[in-house]
């Protein structure tokens, strides 16, 4: 077992489904909160669960806004979270025997 241990807040398979997605956009890039939740197959609630459990650890940024009328709402992967996310797949890779 490595000396770092799984983030327990990406390891969860949904969260980790969440910030993978969100890992493949470019920086700063962000996605619809009904796109997301079609991208991964989840109910809206599951997936606002998970949302908010990552963004109390500040590993994404939610935005709500209008589009005219309409609400819209935006997910980002902050920094933080692409950071925290390279190190988990840097731990998944030592602790599976691979080389980072």
């Amino acid at each position: 077992m490595p000396d770092e241990q799984l983030d327990p807040v990406i390891h969860a398979q949904a969260r980790l489904r969440v910030v993978a997605t969100l890992a493949s956009l470019g920086a700063h890039d962000r996605i619809s909160f009904p796109r997301l939740q079609k991208l991964l197959d989840m109910t809206a609630g599951n997936l606002s669960t998970h949302l908010r459990r990552l963004e109390e650890a500040d590993y994404v940024q939610i935005t709500k806004t209008h589009e005219g009328r309409t609400p819209a709402t935006y997910v980002e992967l902050t920094l933080a979270g692409r950071l925290a996310f390279e190190r988990y797949t840097q731990s998944l890779r030592a602790l599976l025997g691979g080389t980072s």
